[in-house]
């Protein structure tokens, strides 16, 4: 910018009120430093220095004017400053969709991790499924989403992919749960607990597709929009799930056991637009990518072996089978 490049000159040649001595601190020749103020002498229409005796002095305007040139000088570099930081993504507004089952704990690691890269950035955190999240990135109605696994990758940046290995959700009565281990064909005669198809087709497919090659044709399906709705539809009726250890620890009369083979492989990562893409969504990415690959948070869990156990009203204590196996 000419003008701020120009006014920094006038302010060195003002304090000096020298323009020799001005050239030279500024390092450059005086001629074309002479030809710079003049420029903006008659750019803004006045005359900044007296020339007419040997020593120059400043005329009013050129007192005036080396008054305000602190100030614009500093706003012209605030300006520099906010939009270095707009570039970077460190200011402004990151719309960002989250699945709806993320834990709290999740949330707050990925709310605190982006707050500790960019304090100046205000993250709009949505609760959304991948679905939603894929139609409003293209609407360019969300910055970032962070979603499962497969979706369509059209016009689509993908960060970091974390891999989750599924186990079967069940109840602790059940004798499956006896099992170290259990195959999908073991859940013959079960229903399946699952999310809606509309939450992540892509995902709800692969999942029907490993049942059925692996020898499990669910009695029937139904479906939970949310972990909890799962977890009572697990407890209530001859029901399993697939899904992640972490699940299961939000309630103490189900257990968790692995598959004999991991044939089910939750991927989850952020995606953002190929186009016009939001700064801070890369750094969105790799913070999310950093806390789900990270170690398992804390969820609420049952109680120390040697505190009363509050489900015992529900199931006497021998029913509580090791998790060893």
């Amino acid at each position: 910018m000419d003008l701020v490049r120009r006014l920094r000159q006038f302010v060195v040649v003002a304090e000096e009120m020298h323009f020799g001595r001005a050239a030279e601190m500024l390092g450059i020749a005086q001629p074309p430093l002479s030809q710079s103020i003049q420029r903006l002498e008659r750019e803004l229409g006045v005359e900044l220095f007296d020339r007419s005796r040997r020593q120059i002095n400043l005329t009013t305007a050129g007192q005036l004017l080396l008054a305000e040139a602190p100030a614009l000088l500093a706003a012209e570099e605030r300006i520099r400053v906010l939009m270095r930081k707009a570039r970077n993504g460190e200011i402004g507004t990151l719309r960002a969709g989250v699945p709806p089952e993320t834990p709290a704990v999740t949330l707050q690691a990925l709310l605190h991790g982006l707050a500790a890269r960019a304090p100046g950035l205000d993250v709009d955190l949505q609760e959304l499924t991948t679905a939603e999240q894929v139609r409003m990135l293209a609407e360019a109605r969300l910055d970032v989403g962070l979603v499962h696994h497969p979706v369509p990758a059209e016009a689509l940046r993908t960060g970091p992919v974390v891999e989750v290995r599924l186990g079967v959700v069940l109840p602790r009565a059940s004798p499956l749960a006896q099992l170290r281990e259990v195959a999908p064909a073991d859940l013959a005669g079960h229903d399946l607990a699952i999310f809606p198809r509309a939450t992540a087709p892509g995902w709800y497919d692969e999942i029907l597709d490993v049942c059925r090659r692996q020898g499990f044709l669910p009695r029937r399906i139904r479906h939970a929009g949310n972990p909890e709705f799962l977890l009572g539809l697990v407890l209530a009726r001859q029901c399993a799930a697939f899904e992640p250890e972490s699940t299961a620890r939000r309630e103490p009369r189900v257990a968790w056991r692995p598959l004999v083979e991991p044939v089910l492989v939750r991927r989850t990562s952020a995606v953002w637009p190929d186009r016009s893409a939001h700064p801070a969504a890369p750094a969105f990415a790799r913070v999310a990518a950093d806390i789900l690959a990270g170690p398992v948070l804390s969820t609420p869990s049952a109680p120390p072996p040697e505190q009363p156990r509050p489900w015992s009203v529900v199931y006497p204590p021998d029913d509580f089978p090791d998790r060893s196996g």
